[in-house]
C-alpha cells in the first residue's frame, strides 16, 4: 500500500527531501546480508509504498509540497532532480509569495481557506495515482506559521476528505531555548487542533536530535540539514518494510495501519516517540559490531528512563515492583500504553524480546501482549549491520509537553503578543480551548 507525504512549510519540506533522499538509497543500497529473493521482495515494497514509476524511468516521490514562499520548494525540486535517483513530480507542489510571518493564526484562518481547494486539489491527485491508499503522512514543525498554522488547518481538510484513511503528522518539537518569540503560541495551537483530527502525532524534538550529532555523529558544527538527516534516518527506521507480527511471509501490507492500530489503542494517547540504536558517523560504522542482546538491553533501559539515545542512559531507574531496589524510581519511571520494537539486519529472527513484554512497564489497563509487538527484517537498515528502531506511546513527551504549555499559559496570562494573533479572527475563548485540551492530555499522561 502507499504512502502520500504533505511536505509543509520550509521545516516540512526540508525534513520530506531528506526523508526521501535517505528511503531512496536504502533502496538503491546492495547489504547482501539477505537473500536475493528478500532483497528484491523489499525494495519493490519500498517503491511501492513511497514512490512512483515514470516513464522517464526516475521514480517519482508521492508527495504534496506546500509552503508559502517560493525558495525552499524551488530548492528542495532542484537537489532532488539533480541526485538522478528520484525526483518530485513537477506539477505536485503550491507556492505563493508571502509567508505567514510565524504566525498561527495567519496560516489557519487566512492562507488555509484561501488555498484550501488548490492544496486538496494536489492532494486528491496524488492519492488517485496509488492503486491501494494507505493513508497520508504530513511533516511540519509546530514553531512557524505555515507548517503549523496551514498544517494543522490541511490536516484537518485532509480528514474530512478522506474520513477513513490513517493520517499520521509528523512533527518537530522547537528548540526550548526558541527559534521565534511566539513559538510556544504556536506549539499549543498546533498541538490541539491536530489532536482533533489526527490518528496520531510522532515527534522529533530539535533539542533531542540536536544532542544526538553533537555527541553520536560528532558533528562539530551542526547545521539544519545534519538534524534533518538524522530525522530521516529515524523515520526510514520505521517506515522500510519490514515483516509484521502476524503478515505471514510478506512484507507489511499497510505500514500506517499496522503501526498506529496497536500504538494508539486509546483516543486520549496520541503522542508517539521514536529513538534509534545504534547511531554513529559513517566512517565509525567499519570498527563497530553489536550484538542483539547489547542493543536491546540498551534500548529498553532508553525507554523506561526516558534517556534521549544510548550516551548518559540512567541506569538506576528500575520498573516498579523489580527485585532491585531503586531509589528515584517513582519520579523518573516512564509508564507506556504501548511500544513497537522494530529489528533490522542479521540474526534478527533468534532475538529474544521478553524483557519488553514486562507487565510493570505498561499501565494496568493493556494486557501486555497487546501492548507489545515487534517486526523484523534480515535486510539490514542504512549500512547498519543490525539497528532497532522503537516507537513509544508512552511518557516521552509530558515533559516537553508540561513545559512548552506553562511558558505558553505564561505569555498568555499576561497577554503577551496576542493582538498578532486576534487581528486574524482567533478569539481569546479559542486559545482557552486549545489550553483545555492539552490539560488534559498531561492529566491522563501523567495518571497512567
Amino acid at each position: 500500500m502507499s504512502i502520500v507525504t504533505v511536505q509543509l512549510g520550509q521545516c516540512g519540506n526540508q525534513i520530506g527531501h531528506e526523508v526521501f533522499s535517505a528511503l531512496c538509497s536504502d533502496i538503491c543500497g546492495t547489504h547482501g546480508l539477505c537473500s536475493k529473493e528478500e532483497n528484491e521482495s523489499y525494495q519493490e515494497s519500498s517503491k511501492e509504498r513511497f514512490f512512483s514509476q515514470e516513464e522517464s524511468g526516475v521514480p517519482a516521490a508521492r508527495a504534496v509540497l506546500v509552503d508559502m514562499e517560493p525558495k525552499v520548494i524551488s530548492q528542495t525540486l532542484s537537489r532532488a532532480a539533480s541526485s538522478g535517483h528520484w525526483k518530485y513530480n513537477s506539477h505536485s507542489h503550491f507556492c505563493q509569495k508571502q509567508g505567514s510571518g510565524n504566525n498561527w493564526a495567519n496560516g489557519y484562518f487566512v492562507h488555509g481557506p484561501r488555498h484550501k481547494e488548490a492544496i486538496m486539489e494536489l492532494v486528491q491527485k496524488e492519492a488517485e495515482k496509488c492503486d491501494r491508499l494507505g493513508g497520508f503522512f504530513t511533516i511540519m514543525s509546530m514553531a512557524g506559521g505555515t507548517g503549523s498554522g496551514l498544517g494543522a488547518f490541511v490536516t484537518q481538510c485532509l480528514r474530512d476528505a478522506f474520513p477513513t484513511s490513517f493520517l499520521l503528522n509528523h512533527v518537530i518539537w522547537p528548540y526550548g531555548t526558541g527559534e521565534v518569540i511566539v513559538q510556544n503560541y504556536n506549539s499549543v495551537l498546533t498541538l490541539s487542533h491536530l489532536y482533533h483530527s489526527s490518528d496520531a502525532l510522532l515527534v522529533h524534538e530539535n533539542d533531542v536530535i540536536h544532542k544526538i550529532c553533537a555527541q553520536l555523529m560528532n558533528i562539530k558544527q551542526i547545521s539544519f540539514r545534519d538534524v534533518n538527516q538524522v530525522i530521516a534516518h529515524q523515520l526510514g527506521s520505521v517506515f522500510q518494510p519490514t515483516h509484521t507480527a502476524g503478515g505471514g511471509s510478506g512484507y507489511s501490507r499497510n505500514p500506517l495501519g499496522d503501526l498506529l492500530e496497536p500504538l494508539v489503542p486509546h483516543p486520549e494517547f496520541r503522542l508517539l516517540g521514536l529513538r534509534n540504536i545504534p547511531q554513529m558517523p559513517e566512517s565509525s560504522l567499519a570498527f563497530s559490531s553489536f550484538s542483539w542482546p547489547g542493543l536491546l538491553k540498551h534500548l529498553r533501559q532508553i525507554l523506561i528512563a526516558k534517556a534521549h539515545m544510548e550516551e548518559g542512559i540512567d541506569w538506576q531507574v528500575r520498573p516498579p515492583g523489580s527485585s532491585i531496589p531503586s531509589t528515584n524510581k517513582p519520579l523518573h519511571f516512564n509508564t507506556s500504553i504501548a511500544n513497537l520494537v522494530i529489528l533490522r539486519g542479521k540474526d534478527v529472527h533468534s532475538v529474544d524480546l521478553g524483557n519488553f513484554q514486562d507487565p510493570s512497564l505498561y499501565t494496568s489497563w493493556l494486557n501486555p501482549q497487546d501492548a507489545f509487538n515487534a517486526w523484523k527484517t534480515p535486510r539490514a537498515f542504512n549500512k547498519y549491520e543490525k539497528s532497532a528502531a522503537l516507537v513509544s506511546n508512552s511518557q516521552f513527551l509530558l515533559k516537553p509537553l508540561d513545559c512548552i504549555v506553562g511558558k505558553a499559559w505564561n505569555m498568555f496570562a499576561s497577554k503577551a503578543y496576542l493582538h498578532q494573533y486576534t487581528k486574524f479572527g482567533i478569539q481569546e475563548e479559542d486559545f482557552l480551548d486549545c489550553f483545555t485540551t492539552l490539560e488534559q492530555v498531561i492529566s491522563s499522561y501523567t495518571n497512567l
